[in-house]
């Protein structure tokens, strides 16, 4: 590890505050050529711009898109992250089955995250959340309360 490799805290951390701060370019910055991501609904990709692109979705989709970080878990060089994702649906949303226009509502998902560093760059992601929670909250799918 040379003095410039970051430890995954720090990377875990950078990776956060450039997401809260919409700065794709700053994310990018801490993520492996060859970062990999899982995420529901069978979307995954390999490399920076896939990664990027992915991430930088959901600013588009959501324009005041933040994350708040429960708790974090390092083992190693892994990370397991819980959190709350909040947003208002003022963007065009690529989903799985399509994209989907704004609809002027807010979501509030709770997340989970697992992230493998290498040499202090994020190497893998895996991301795990309800999607119907969040087609119900953006009022795409009936939810059990009727709201």
């Amino acid at each position: 590890m040379t003095a410039t490799t970051m430890t995954a805290r720090e990377a875990f951390e950078q990776g956060t505050a450039t997401f809260n701060a919409h700065d794709i370019a700053g994310f990018t910055e801490v993520l492996a050529d060859d970062v990999t991501f899982v995420a529901p609904g069978a979307m995954r990709g390999e490399g920076k711009m896939a990664c990027a692109d992915f991430y930088g979705g959901w600013f588009a989709a959501f324009g005041d898109a933040h994350v708040d970080v429960a708790r974090v878990h390092f083992i190693g060089d892994v990370a397991v992250e819980e959190g709350t994702f909040t947003g208002t649906h003022d963007g065009v949303l690529r989903s799985p089955a399509g994209e989907i226009p704004p609809t002027g509502r807010s979501v509030r998902l709770d997340y989970i995250q697992v992230i493998r560093y290498r040499d202090g760059k994020h190497a893998s992601f895996n991301l795990m959340f309800d999607r119907l929670l969040m087609l119900e909250q953006l009022g795409l799918a009936p939810s059990p309360d009727g709201a």
